[in-house]
């Protein structure tokens, strides 16, 4: 049964329909890896930052040969960044669209610490922010 509002237990179904919880040890593994995956989310996002943050910086320096075909490399990496990036925010997203509280308290968690561990000194280490977007799929 799929549930349309938020509820608490142990029976979850997860993204995919071999990602089932039936037992206490099976839904605290669940949680653990929905927080472990909101945390790398984080940590993509910070890498996502600082790669276009350096790619700016590196391609402001008026450069002798090959800045179009570094421009297009870095373009194609920060692209392709973007989009695993933004697949981990929708699958987030729709783990938390489980209704289970567990499973939206334990990714919010992640996402908070995880914004801590690796973004919250950006201002301070003097790494430009490109864009601090709080949406969790972009």
């Amino acid at each position: 049964m799929m549930h349309m509002t938020m509820y608490w237990g142990k029976d979850v179904t997860l993204l995919f329909d071999w990602w089932r919880t039936n037992s206490w040890p099976s839904y605290a593994l669940s949680l653990l890896a929905c927080f472990l995956f909101s945390l790398f989310y984080q940590y993509l996002e910070d890498r996502r930052l600082r790669f276009n943050s350096t790619a700016v910086d590196r391609l402001s320096q008026p450069l002798l040969s090959k800045i179009g075909r570094t421009r297009r490399t870095r373009g194609l990496a920060a692209a392709a960044l973007f989009g695993f990036n933004a697949a981990i925010g929708y699958l987030l997203m729709l783990a938390i669209m489980s209704f289970n509280g567990g499973v939206f308290l334990v990714i919010v968690f992640g996402i908070s610490v995880g914004y801590f561990l690796f973004r919250a000194g950006d201002d301070d280490d003097g790494h430009p922010v490109m864009v601090d977007n709080s949406c969790g799929c972009s």
